[in-house]
């Protein structure tokens, strides 16, 4: 198991797995271009381009999750300015991850 980094992330804890997925999505997107490559039915390379957008889409939710409950989460315990600029960065990244 992996300990926690000197970052203080909040997603120190998950950071191998979290590298793993994001290496299986790389495959993933390297195996689109290679339909695209080999003249596939746009209804698999399509198939294909929603399943990495949800495994990406996974991967950033549970980075937010570690980020309300590490970052966002201390910042708020401490209070002052900080607590407000992590409560924005939250609510934009939140704003991105819907609108995509």
């Amino acid at each position: 198991m992996t300990t926690k980094t000197s970052t203080g992330h909040g997603y120190s804890l998950k950071k191998d797995d979290y590298a793993k997925r994001l290496l299986r999505i790389e495959g993933q997107v390297r195996g689109i271009a290679k339909m695209i490559d080999d003249d596939k039915y746009c209804i698999d390379v399509l198939t294909q381009i929603s399943a990495a957008q949800s495994a990406l889409r996974s991967v950033a939710l549970g980075l937010l999750d570690e980020h309300l409950g590490h970052c966002v989460s201390n910042a708020v315990a401490s209070g002052g300015a900080d607590a407000e600029e992590k409560l924005a960065e939250a609510s934009a990244a939140i704003a991105r991850l819907v609108r995509s």
